[in-house]
């Protein structure tokens, strides 16, 4: 008799958008570590950040920079 393999309940579009926030958590620390800026989109234009100003979020999806948490 043949096994068949457990199939996951999760929809391949959630694993694929939790694989997607890693990657970028990811890249984002990377871009930290080695001290070079990120860019990212904000109202309308590209916007670059400082290394020095980039904060990492271990659970979350969202990146701040230390400028807008004193606003």
């Amino acid at each position: 008799m043949r096994k068949l393999k457990k199939i996951s309940r999760v929809p391949l579009a959630i694993h694929a958008e939790e694989a997607l926030k890693k990657a970028v958590a990811e890249a984002i620390a990377e871009h930290k570590r080695a001290g070079h800026p990120i860019a990212i989109w904000r109202n309308g234009r590209v916007v670059h950040i400082p290394a020095d100003q980039i904060e990492l979020h271990e659970t979350q999806g969202e990146y701040t920079t230390s400028h807008e948490r004193k606003k």
